[in-house]
């Protein structure tokens, strides 16, 4: 039986990397700077909001029942999961800078071929091509 690792290169030759331009490696790195500093903005603004609301729920929560108290407990961990996923898409766009300065950028992670570029305009951080990213959410 086959290991995992040899049925997913088995019978692909591998592809050749296309070296782009200093001008579009930078551009590319321009616009993943900007998109992390904007996600550490919201990051900064979820978590002061997040701070606000447990201050005003500490002061507020005289005489709450235990309905009053699930749902405060319900929100706070909507408010943490959602600072969470915030946190996890700053993850991925300091990974795709990363594989950017090792020349990987651009490439499927799985399969080395190429990323299309429309994958790659719509989601930046993307590190598997189409094909590759819909068998790994069949999983």
């Amino acid at each position: 039986m086959a290991k995992p690792a040899e049925t997913r290169t088995a019978g692909r030759k591998p592809v050749a990397k296309a070296t782009r331009s200093a001008a579009e490696t930078e551009k590319i790195r321009g616009a993943l700077a900007a998109r992390r500093d904007e996600l550490n903005a919201e990051y900064d603004q979820t978590l002061s909001e997040i701070t606000e609301l447990q201050r005003d729920r500490l002061t507020d929560s005289a005489g709450d029942d235990q309905a009053d108290t699930g749902t405060k407990t319900f929100e706070r961990e909507q408010e943490i999961s959602l600072a969470n996923s915030i946190k996890e898409r700053i993850t991925q766009v300091e990974r795709a800078l990363e594989r950017l300065d090792e020349g990987g950028y651009g490439w499927c992670e799985r399969c080395g071929n190429p990323i299309p570029v429309e994958r790659l305009a719509a989601f930046p951080s993307a590190t598997l091509c189409v094909s590759c990213k819909q068998l790994a959410e069949r999983r």
